[in-house]
């Protein structure tokens, strides 16, 4: 591959695969769309018809969850936008207006997920609904969602690590990237003649982990042991891989007065919870007969 790459050009070179021209936006009848958002939609679109699917499975109402729907997408669009600016007001102080653009991303995960808890527990009060099972059924579609919903890190050129001459490594534009997140060391390996940055793609590892999480708690859905499983597990597992990956990026939120990730802190306080909970439940319920699942169907 030449020197300098077309300006919307990403590339893996190890892996020898070349993309030419990955659009962030495309245009119809004159509007122009974000493959960020179309993406992010797409990710909440299948995760609703995958929890429909496991509630199906697991003997629960299936309308339950959609009736919840549009709540949970609202609210948790609002707490991941609200959780990201507030630990990167310094970009957006001098131009509030820009904290409404979401199209070129700053949506933070932990706080649709807090936000998206919130909705449910409100909603499961209110219906009399067991709140457990619900975000027991929620953390599938959660996973799948944001397996999905990773790769509009890819479109946005965003949510990547330091350099790398891994065998995933990946190379970006220099003007596609925010120079914020350009480091000293990305700077070290270029030369006069080399308009990229070479990159770890952190957004892969992470969309890659939540793969992985969700085959396994698929594989263990029938063996829940008491409601609320599911989500220590989702918990724990996801909190243990982002803990890794958020110590790679370059766009990290910190902590004011700290210096340190605000989600690598959250990642391993949750991994602590979420093991702590897990043996104290089982302890509590040795014995006795855990309210889990209403039944277990082959169909839908």
């Amino acid at each position: 591959m030449p020197e300098i790459m077309g300006k919307m050009d990403i590339a893996f070179p190890h892996l020898n695969i070349y993309l030419e021209n990955v659009p962030k936006n495309f245009t119809i009848f004159g509007f122009s769309i974000a493959m960020y958002g179309v993406i992010i939609g797409l990710g909440f679109f299948l995760a609703l018809l995958f929890i429909s699917k496991i509630a199906g499975y697991t003997g629960q109402n299936p309308d339950d969850y959609w009736d919840v729907a549009a709540y949970i997408i609202i609210f948790s669009i609002l707490g991941a936008r609200i959780y990201y600016v507030v630990f990167a007001w310094d970009y957006y102080k001098d131009d509030i207006l820009s904290v409404f653009n979401i199209r070129n991303g700053g949506l933070a995960i932990y706080g649709g997920v807090i936000a998206g808890y919130l909705t449910i527990f409100i909603y499961t009060r209110i219906k009399k609904k067991s709140f457990l099972m619900m975000t027991d059924t929620i953390m599938y579609g959660l996973l799948l969602g944001q397996v999905i919903g990773r790769w509009g890190n890819f479109t946005n050129r965003e949510a990547f690590g330091e350099y790398t001459d891994s065998l995933l490594a990946m190379r970006l534009p220099v003007e596609m990237v925010r120079s914020g997140e350009i480091t000293e060391l990305m700077k070290q390996h270029m030369d006069a003649a080399t308009n990229y940055v070479q990159v770890s793609p952190t957004f892969l590892y992470e969309s890659l982990w939540n793969l992985c999480l969700l085959i396994i708690l698929l594989i263990y859905c029938k063996h829940k042991k008491f409601n609320g499983e599911i989500i220590l597990f989702y918990l724990g597992g996801y909190g243990l891989g982002r803990a890794w990956i958020e110590g790679l990026r370059t766009d990290q939120l910190i902590m004011p007065g700290i210096g340190l990730p605000v989600s690598q802190m959250l990642a391993i306080s949750l991994v602590i919870f979420s093991v702590i909970a897990n043996i104290i439940v089982r302890i509590r319920l040795k014995g006795k007969k855990a309210e889990t699942w209403p039944k277990w169907t082959e169909q839908a």
